[in-house]
């Protein structure tokens, strides 16, 4: 059985969707989680439900592509409960287009959300892991890492942040900090309604025509995804560091 029981959390992009997902699993096997979102209030919706289910939680407002503003929610998680345990890196935008269409600024604002934000939260956490000699880390990928129509930039980051992990885990690993991917294939979420809107096709009949490509036939919910991560964050998945886990209802890869 999964027990965090002592263990603290911060989750990236914990304000909705797979995140959100996230902290409340974490919450539920008994973490303190600090919620970090970009914005206050879905943050702080999520912090509540854990504090009225009797869990511990922070909500933190915070851009994670900016430096300072990481740094300072990763020193208040450590303020507010005396340690580092467990990051997940789930904060994440799409600016999709077209190469030939795509801006320098929709380039510019996924590399450094999904990219610098990995690296920016996962260079101020392991600052503790490493002095306690204990960590666990998740990065959010995506199958989009394998290359997608449209999305050059997304394609990109979530790549870039599979190869940010690898290096992790053998820098991090001698201190006893392991370090994994999740790649989700499509998921039930605000951004994957977004897509749909793009592409000028309505949500429920997107999500069917997905689940048809899949071979479990159905898309996948943040659910599914917040529980393959609380396995990697477990004491279970010691032994497991450096992977990819596609979590797509079928093989990737």
């Amino acid at each position: 059985m999964i027990s965090f029981d002592g263990r603290i959390a911060l989750v990236t992009g914990g304000g909705r969707g797979i995140g959100a997902a996230t902290c409340r699993t974490l919450a539920q096997h008994g973490a303190a989680v600090a919620v970090v979102d970009l914005d206050d209030d879905p943050a702080e919706a999520v912090a509540e439900h854990i504090r009225a289910a009797g869990g511990r939680a922070l909500a933190l407002a915070c851009d994670v592509a900016d430096r300072g503003q990481v740094e300072s929610a990763v020193e208040r998680t450590v303020a507010a409960f005396g340690t580092l345990d467990l990051l997940v890196a789930c904060a994440g935008i799409t600016r999709d287009n077209l190469l030939f269409k795509l801006t320098d600024e929709d380039w510019d604002a996924v590399i450094a959300t999904h990219l610098r934000g990995s690296f920016l939260v996962a260079r101020a956490a392991q600052r503790h892991m490493v002095a306690q000699r204990y960590g666990k880390m998740v990065f959010l990928s995506s199958t989009s890492a394998l290359g997608n129509r449209g999305q050059a930039n997304y394609a990109a980051a979530k790549a870039g942040v599979q190869g940010l992990a690898r290096t992790l885990a053998i820098e991090l690993g001698p201190f006893n900090v392991n370090v994994n991917v999740v790649a989700p294939g499509f998921v039930e979420t605000r951004m994957t309604r977004a897509t749909a809107e793009r592409l000028g096709i309505d949500f429920e009949q997107y999500k069917a025509q997905r689940a048809a490509e899949i071979p479990l036939r159905r898309v996948g919910q943040p659910q599914d995804v917040a529980n393959v991560i609380a396995f990697l964050l477990s004491d279970a998945a010691g032994y497991v560091s450096g992977q990819t886990i596609y979590v797509a209802g079928g093989p990737r890869g």
